[in-house]
């Protein structure tokens, strides 16, 4: 009796393993073999520094408004103490409002990362769930992105097969 309980349980087993079908991408892997998303990430790149430069030339106009505040200060009537360390305050308070505008959690720079890598994600996310699809894999895992993975067969890897169904050809 505990032969057939233990064939039975095998069995079971051996049956649940093979109806689940599993895959592995590499998702790092696949965005350096695309192209547009080296351009995408290039332009984000530029962007940012063209606007880190806006930003921080106001916080240089800020900082030199106060040095010269702090040298000529002894020689200044009340009142153009108080327009100085005003204008210091609202150039402060611009660059502080430009930084947020361009790298805020809803700024510009995230609305253009949306923009320029959001259509490649999606055509990717798409040519990975074809494949899904069409091999009945039941789940696909990122490697680059999960620590956890210690070892994978490469025999499971469909990264090479979701650039060739993009139409990108294969370098590894």
């Amino acid at each position: 009796m505990k032969k057939i309980i233990l064939s039975l349980m095998f069995g079971l087993l051996a049956f649940g393993a093979n109806a689940q079908k599993f895959a592995l991408v590499d998702m790092e892997y696949i965005l350096s073999n695309i192209p547009a998303y080296e351009q995408a990430n290039e332009q984000l790149s530029q962007t940012s520094k063209r606007w880190q430069a806006e930003v921080e030339a106001l916080e240089t106009e800020a900082r030199t408004l106060y040095k010269n505040y702090q040298d000529e200060a002894a020689f200044l009537s009340a009142e153009q103490k108080q327009a100085r360390e005003q204008a210091i305050i609202d150039k402060e308070k611009e660059a502080t409002e430009l930084r947020k505008k361009y790298f805020g959690p809803e700024g510009e720079l995230y609305k253009k990362r949306i923009a320029l890598l959001e259509p490649i994600q999606t055509e990717i996310y798409n040519a990975v769930k074809a494949i899904a699809q069409a091999k009945n894999f039941q789940l696909i895992l990122d490697r680059s992105a999960d620590a956890g993975i210690i070892f994978a067969s490469p025999a499971i890897d469909i990264s090479n097969e979701v650039l060739q169904k993009l139409g990108y050809s294969v370098r590894r």
